[in-house]
Order: structure tokens, then C-alpha cells, then sequence
């Protein structure tokens, strides 16, 4: 073990209060010291004179000392007038002891760095870092001094010595932190070594660009962040391998099944459909294991494509896993599969944590010995007691309310077959290029870009909850025309605090503004047999208003719902907003989406409310909704390994990924050694989340 492999205690000054510190800041190691790195920079590479300080700057200065008197004013503090032979400067101190104010004789000489700010006597530096010289010519600093991020109990002088040291044990052996990016690379894509872009980034000279290091633009910082950003590709592209090596059942087309199931259907299918589905036909028909993700905005058809996939494989003798993040969507999909499927003769099954007892071990001895052809439900497909006779196909709707890791765990699920499962993966949350190319870089992107004829666009609005009677009204009007309506709230129980109404309780006084209307109520916490009920009802018409938390915003199909009212609409993503307004728009009647919020609005969240008002494109609102909110809210914390990256940002950084892909790809091909190395440098611990170790 080199020394910046060793445990931070090793460092001189370093116990076990201060190791604590330290984890806080995700440092336990002499080398993550390195990796730490400045937030900003101070110039302290040159004396000011007094006379030429304005209010506001930062500057060094040194003087004699004229006089250290105890003021008492409102707050007693200790003033001393500092003179360099251009001017007279105060420091002020409200915070002193006896032996500091004996440090301040007249005629000492003084060197300190502070803010000056107009004070009672002039300009005044107020509580200085400062030290008294005994050498008139002592040397100025000869590089910027760094802030770094910190936290409680560690303060700057502390954290730059500490991180003093690891340089000093980086300049003593330089091949302790190995450069895992070949010169050819860095030489072919302009990229600086690492050892100076980290020394660079530490110690700036004094003529450094501060402008671009403010920005985050500067080619050192560039640097790392690449190689960060390669870190997390590298990781999600071993993943695939790992995947791939495995055999996977080549699969037929299934053109007879797939044929008969679209004579069946009311509509046709779109051309991105038809495009999307010769992509998976492509993918079935290989002996490796497809890994597609197939996104596609709300109504766009993705379920139909699945289905579609779905008969391939049972062409082929296999099975079909399809796992949903929520009860309510797995029920929307068993109900579509069994309405298409039932009458081909083809068996599909329910699994999910509602089913007990005898149902249940019938379920999954009809899974094991193969009779349940389709299998349908939540996570608790993939538990341990869970065995498929012959899995072909695993299709998981909603990915990003999953674990990467997730994508592993169905290699053993075909294990029984012999053969790793084929996984088509399925959102309706559009996902930014910018996060595709990072938290998905192991699967291959498929868009359906087109909507089904004959759908609608959402006309949506924002309206202050003071006119809520009007919004009543609207309701009234829309349910007497034979149309019916939701009513979604952001929270359960009431909460002043957050001043959000709940479910309960608007239901109660809809119930009474509206008497003449059939109100239902759906939230998370009712039995999942109960919100069945509730939703079949809606959505066979015998209620005309549907009360709801988020638990509607997928799954939920209700061509006769024109009307729907977000309640705090400035308490969810963008995304979300989304995926909620696509639950109306199914039908051929304009339909209208209000957005009922509680003024004020803050700049961001009217933004944000803009947004939805101007576009129904859900990759655009996707792009702003990580603009605003960050991947690690985007993903959901499932995926907090790409938000919680060290120095990278996929926001700012989104002009990098190209690079990266590129970047990843020569890599590989020059020096495949060196993907393990990078990944552990950059995800540590982490990396096992994904499977590399």
C-alpha cells in the first residue's frame, strides 16, 4: 500500500474526532484529499497598499502598527489602525483576548488578508487572518490560496494543511496516483495529466485564468471531470458485458401470434411503433441478451410494443417477466395483457405482495413448471422464492424506480432455462440525452416518437387557489356534459405547515360543494384491493370525479376524463406534472389541465409552472426539469450514484459526454486494464452497486 492509499489517520495531526470530520466530507483516504477540490480562490499573492482599497475587495496588507485600543460601543471590540505609508486601514475585533491585544504594539509590523468593508473609522477589516512578522522582506504567498468546501468543526487553515500533506506525499511519488489515461489518449483528446491538473487545481499561480476556474471551465477541472464522467460510463458499460457474455435463447419473430394480436386491436400502429418493434425484433433474434430501453411519451403506445415483444418469446417456448414499480400500474398491465392475450390462449398470471397464501404458492408453481406463460406484478417477481421454468423475455416498466443492480438480478431468473432473460425496459418518463447517455450507457435507446392519431393536446393553465370556487365550477360544468375529471393532491394528511390540503379532506368539501357528482378517493395508503375497486369504478363511469395522491401518475387509462386539477403543482418535478396532465388527453374531447397553486410563487417554481403551460413535449420539459432539479431528483434515489459525483455535473458538463463516449471507447481498445482502476477511483464502494466487483 502506497501512502495515498493509506487511512487519512496516518497523516500528522490526524486522530479520530478529526477522521469523523473528515468521512463527512467523503474523505478516508490520504488520496480523496487530492480529490477534493476548491470552491473558489483567494489572491494572496501580493501586498495591497491601504490607499488603493475599495470597499469589497480582498486583498493582503501590511503595515506598522499605529495604535490597538479596546473600543466600547454597542459591542466592545479591539480597533487597531494600521498605516504602510499610503494610508491609514482598521482592524476590527470583536472577538480578542488579553495576549492578541499585547500582539499589537505600536510599531509592530503586521501582514494581514481580509474583506475591507466601510466601517465607523473608514475602511476596516473585520476579524483578519494575520500574522505579526519578524522579517520585514517575509515572501508573499506564491500561488492562490484555495477554499475548499468544509464542515463543522474543520475550518480552512486545517483542511489546507491537510491537504498540503497529501501534495507533499504526491511530489514525493508521483506513481502513487497512477494516470489510468494513456498519453496517447490525453495527447488525442487534449487533456492535461493528472498529476498536473491536480497540483494546478490546488496551488493556481498567481497569473492563473480566475474567471474560468470561478466557471468550472478551466481545462484542469475540465479534466477531471471527464475522467469522472468516465468512471460512471466505464462502470454502467461493464454491466452490459457482464450481461452479454451470457447466452440468451435467439428468438423467433412470431409473426403468425404477433399478426393475430393486431387483427384483435381497435387501431393501428404507428410508424415509430412499427420502427421501435424492428429494433427489438433485431435484438430477439441474436444468442446475446437484448438490453433496450424503449422510452416514449405518455400515450404513445409503449405497452402494445411490449406485448408485442412479449408473443416473440412465447413464439419461442419461453416466458415473459413484466415487473412495475407500483400495484396500481402492475394491475393496469396484467388487465390490458389478459384482455388481449386471454383470448389467443395464452395464460397470464398475477404476483404481487397482496397475493397470500394458497393463490400465491399456486401462482408460483404455475411459474416454475411453466403454465403461467406471461407473469405479471411488482418486485416480488424477482424475489429468491420466485423460480421461472423458461424466462425469455423480462420486461420492466418505469426503470428509474428501480436499481441498476436490478438489471443483474434477472440473469438468475433464467437461470433454470439455461439462459440469461432478453430485457426490454420501458419509461414514459422522457429521459434527457444528457442522462441517457450516463445512467443508462448499458442499454441501447429506442424512442417512440409519435402519438397514436386522434390524441388531443392538453390545454393547461395556472390558476392562484384563491379562485378555487371558479375551478368547482368547471368541474360541475365538465361532469353535467358527461365527461369525468381528477383531482389530484400532492400530500395525505393535513399538514398546515406545508399548507397542502389532503386527500381526505378534499374529498369531503368537493363532496359537499358538489353533491350532484360520484366522488371516488385512491391514495397509497388504502388496500390495494380498495384502490382497484375505486379505479374500475372511474373507469367504468360510475364516478364522475376522482380524488387522488401521485398514485395516479401511471397506469391509470381513462379516455373519458377531460379535466384534471393538480393541486400545489409547485411541489412536484416537472416530470411528474407530465406524467400526471398525460392521464387526460386520451380521448377525442378537448381536455384541460389546472394547475392550482398557492401564491406566492417563487421565480423558480413560476419557471417551472411556465413550462407546463407552453409545451407539451415531453423531452423538452424533461431537459428543463433536470436544469432545474439535478439527476439525482430526475432519477429518483435509486440512481444517487450519478448525483452524488464528486466534481462532475451532468448539467453543466453535458458537453462532455460525447468526449467521454468516445473517450470510454478508445479506452478500451488501447487499455482495457485500466477501466477497473478508474471505476474504483471514482466509485469506490459504490462501483459494487453496479456489479463490476
Amino acid at each position: 500500500m502506497n501512502e495515498l492509499e493509506q487511512d487519512v489517520r496516518a497523516l500528522k495531526g490526524v486522530g479520530e474526532a478529526l477522521a469523523v470530520k473528515l468521512a463527512r466530507l467523503r474523505i478516508s483516504q490520504v488520496a480523496d484529499l487530492l480529490f477534493h477540490l476548491p470552491l473558489r480562490y483567494q489572491d494572496r499573492t501580493r501586498i495591497t497598499p491601504i490607499t488603493t482599497l475599495r470597499s469589497g475587495d480582498e486583498a493582503v496588507v501590511e503595515g506598522d502598527v499605529a495604535a490597538a485600543d479596546i473600543v466600547k460601543g454597542r459591542r466592545r471590540s479591539l480597533l487597531v489602525r494600521l498605516k504602510d505609508g499610503s494610508g491609514i486601514l482598521s482592524l476590527r475585533f470583536f472577538h480578542f483576548s488579553p495576549a492578541q491585544h499585547q500582539q499589537f504594539r505600536p510599531g509592530v509590523r503586521v501582514r494581514c488578508f481580509g474583506e475591507a468593508r466601510a466601517g465607523a473609522t473608514g475602511l476596516e477589516l473585520y476579524h483578519p487572518e494575520y500574522r505579526v512578522l519578524s522579517d520585514s522582506d517575509a515572501p508573499v504567498e506564491d500561488h492562490l490560496t484555495p477554499i475548499y468546501p468544509t464542515t463543522e468543526g474543520l475550518n480552512q487553515a486545517r483542511l489546507r494543511g491537510l491537504i498540503g500533506q497529501a501534495l507533499d506525499c504526491l511530489d514525493a511519488s508521483p506513481e502513487a496516483l497512477p494516470d489510468w489515461i494513456p498519453e496517447t489518449l490525453r495527447q488525442r483528446f487534449d487533456l492535461p495529466a493528472l498529476y498536473d491538473a491536480l497540483t494546478y487545481l490546488h496551488r493556481p499561480p498567481p497569473d492563473a485564468d480566475l474567471a474560468s476556474l470561478a466557471d468550472t471551465r478551466h481545462p484542469t477541472q475540465r479534466r477531471l471531470a471527464l475522467e469522472e464522467l468516465l468512471a460512471h460510463q466505464l462502470s454502467l458499460r461493464q454491466v452490459r458485458l457482464k450481461i452479454r457474455s451470457d447466452a440468451a435463447p435467439a428468438l423467433p419473430s412470431g409473426r403468425n401470434l404477433q399478426a393475430t394480436f393486431l387483427t384483435r386491436l381497435p387501431f393501428s400502429l404507428t410508424g415509430a411503433q412499427r420502427r421501435v418493434l424492428d429494433e427489438i425484433a433485431g435484438d430477439l433474434a441474436c444468442r446475446s441478451p437484448m438490453l433496450r430501453l424503449v422510452q416514449g411519451d405518455v400515450g404513445s403506445g409503449k405497452t402494445v410494443v411490449a406485448a408485442m415483444a412479449a408473443l416473440s418469446a412465447l413464439a419461442g417456448g419461453f416466458q415473459v417477466a413484466l415487473m412495475a414499480p407500483t400495484e396500481i400500474l402492475a394491475e393496469q398491465h396484467y388487465r390490458s395483457f389478459q384482455e388481449w392475450l386471454d383470448p389467443m390462449g395464452i395464460d397470464v398470471a398475477w404476483l404481487a405482495g397482496k397475493l397470500k397464501g394458497k393463490a400465491r404458492l399456486d401462482t408460483k408453481t404455475a411459474i416454475g413448471d411453466g403454465r403461467a406463460q406471461v407473469v405479471v406484478g411488482t418486485h416480488a417477481l424477482f424475489q429468491d422464492d420466485v423460480h421461472f421454468h423458461r424466462l425469455g423475455l423480462a420486461i420492466i416498466d418505469e426503470q428509474h424506480r428501480f436499481g441498476v443492480h436490478q438489471r443483474l438480478a434477472l440473469r438468475e431468473k433464467g437461470e433454470a432455462g439455461g439462459f440469461t432473460p432478453h430485457q426490454l425496459v420501458m419509461t414514459a418518463t422522457p429521459i434527457p440525452r444528457t442522462l441517457a447517455m450516463s445512467a443508462y450507457a448499458d442499454l441501447d435507446i429506442s424512442v417512440i416518437d409519435e402519438l397514436p392519431p386522434g390524441r388531443t393536446p392538453v390545454k393547461t393553465v395556472a390558476i392562484p387557489d384563491e379562485r378555487r370556487p371558479e375551478v368547482v365550477d368547471r368541474i360541475r360544468q365538465a361532469c353535467t356534459e358527461g365527461r369525468q375529471a381528477y383531482w389530484v393532491c400532492t400530500l395525505i394528511e393535513e399538514s398546515e405547515a406545508l399548507q397542502c390540503q389532503a386527500a381526505e379532506a378534499t374529498r369531503d368539501s368537493l363532496g359537499d360543494a358538489l353533491p350532484e357528482l360520484a366522488i371516488g378517493l385512491v391514495h397509497g395508503r388504502m388496500k390495494a384491493t380498495e384502490k382497484a375497486e375505486v379505479m374500475e369504478a372511474f373507469k367504468v363511469g360510475e364516478l364522475d370525479l376522482l380524488v387522488a395522491t401521485t398514485v395516479i401518475e401511471v397506469g391509470v387509462d381513462v379516455p373519458n376524463a377531460s379535466l384534471m386539477i393538480i393541486e400545489n403543482p409547485e411541489r412536484l418535478g416537472l416530470s411528474q406534472l407530465h406524467q400526471l396532465r398525460g392521464r387526460v388527453g386520451r380521448g377525442d374531447t378537448e381536455s384541460f389541465c389546472v394547475l392550482l397553486y398557492h401564491p406566492p410563487l417563487s421565480a423558480h417554481s413560476r419557471e417551472r409552472l411556465g413550462v407546463m403551460r407552453d409545451t407539451s413535449d415531453g423531452f423538452r420539459i424533461a431537459e428543463k426539469d433536470l436544469e432545474l432539479r439535478g439527476p439525482g431528483e430526475v432519477l429518483g434515489t435509486r440512481q444517487t450514484g450519478l448525483a452524488q459525483m464528486k466534481i462532475a455535473d451532468l448539467e453543466r458538463d453535458r458537453d462532455l459526454l460525447d468526449r467521454v463516449t468516445l473517450l470510454a471507447k478508445s479506452l478500451l481498445e488501447l487499455a482495457p486494464e485500466a477501466s477497473t482502476p478508474l471505476i474504483h477511483r471514482w466509485l469506490g464502494e459504490e462501483a459494487g452497486r453496479y456489479g463490476q466487483v
